[in-house]
C-alpha cells in the first residue's frame, strides 16, 4: 500500500507539478477559508475573502466584533452565508474563551488537543478541522475529502464502507508525517478528481493514473 500511494503521488506530481496549497496570505485567512469552502468552490470563497479585505475586516478582532447578520453579508458569495456566519461566530467564541482571543496562541496548541477543540465547535467537522490543522497550523494531519474517497475507491484501494478516520489513518500509516508532503498530496488528489476522476463521466483514458 505504501508503494501504491507513493506511485500515485509521483504520477500526479509529474503531471501537475507543485501546488503549494492553501491559497491565503496568513494562517488566519486560511482558517476562515477552511470554514467558507464548505459545500462551495474556492472561486466563491475567494470572492467572500476579497469582500472582507476590501472592507478592512479580515482579522479576528474585526470579524469577531461584527453582528452575525453583517458578517453574513460580507461572506454572501461563499453560499450558505447565514449558516457559515454562525459557524464563524462559534469559532470566534472558541478563540476568545479558550485562547484569550489569540489566533496565534490557538495555532500553537498541541495537535491532538487543538483538533478536539476545533471539533467541539458547532459546524466544524473532521475535514474542516483537519484543513485548519494542515494548512493554517502546518501540522502533519492528512485531510480527507470526497475527492480522496473517489480516487482511492475507484482504484480498489479502499472499500465503500471506509470511514473518514479509517481513510485518514490509511494515509498516515503509510506516508511519513510531513505537513508539506501531506499538503501537496491532498492538493494533487483534488486536481486529479476535478480534471479526470469526475463524479460523472470520468475521463479515465486521459487520467495520469490510467493503468494504475
Amino acid at each position: 500500500m505504501r508503494e501504491k500511494l507513493f506511485e500515485i503521488y509521483q504520477l500526479l506530481y509529474r503531471h501537475y507539478g507543485p501546488q503549494q496549497w492553501w491559497p491565503g496570505e496568513t494562517p488566519y485567512e486560511v482558517m476562515i477559508g477552511a470554514v467558507l469552502t464548505q459545500n462551495t468552490s474556492w472561486k466563491n470563497v475567494g470572492k467572500a475573502i476579497d469582500n472582507l479585505k476590501r472592507a478592512g475586516m479580515l482579522s479576528y478582532e474585526k470579524m469577531s466584533s461584527l453582528p452575525v447578520a453583517l458578517l453574513a453579508e460580507y461572506i454572501r458569495p461563499a453560499g450558505y452565508f447565514n449558516i457559515k456566519a454562525e459557524r464563524l461566530r462559534n469559532l470566534f467564541l472558541l478563540v476568545r474563551e479558550r485562547y484569550d482571543g489569540s489566533v496565534g496562541r490557538m495555532l500553537t496548541e498541541e495537535t491532538g488537543e487543538l483538533r478536539q477543540a476545533l471539533l467541539s465547535v458547532k459546524g466544524i467537522g473532521p475535514e474542516t478541522a483537519d484543513s485548519i490543522l494542515l494548512y493554517a497550523a502546518q501540522r502533519p494531519v492528512f485531510v480527507v475529502d470526497a475527492y480522496t474517497y473517489r480516487i482511492l475507491s475507484r482504484h480498489d484501494l479502499i472499500g465503500e464502507e471506509c470511514t473518514y478516520e479509517e481513510l485518514q489513518q490509511f494515509f498516515m500509516d503509510n506516508i511519513e508525517p510531513d505537513s508539506v508532503l501531506y499538503n501537496e498530496f491532498h492538493a494533487l488528489l483534488v486536481c486529479a478528481a476535478k480534471d479526470y476522476c469526475k463524479k460523472t463521466s470520468p475521463r479515465c483514458s486521459a487520467c495520469p493514473l490510467q493503468g494504475l
